[in-house]
C-alpha cells in the first residue's frame, strides 16, 4: 500500500504496515517509509 511521505514529499511504499484504529474509530494502516524512516499513517482500510 502506498502512502505519502510528508519529508520526502512523495507517495511511497508503506514498509512494516500495521492497522490501526485512531481515536474517532477511523480504521489506518501505519508503517515507515522506506528512504527516511518517517512514520507514515494513511487514512481508509487497508486492502
Amino acid at each position: 500500500m502506498e502512502g505519502y511521505c510528508l519529508k520526502c514529499r512523495t507517495k511511497r511504499e508503506i514498509k512494516d504496515q500495521v492497522s490501526v484504529t485512531l481515536k474517532n474509530g477511523r480504521p489506518a494502516v501505519q508503517g515507515t517509509c522506506p528512504v527516511c524512516g518517517t512514520k507514515i499513517t494513511r487514512i481508509g482500510k487497508a486492502t
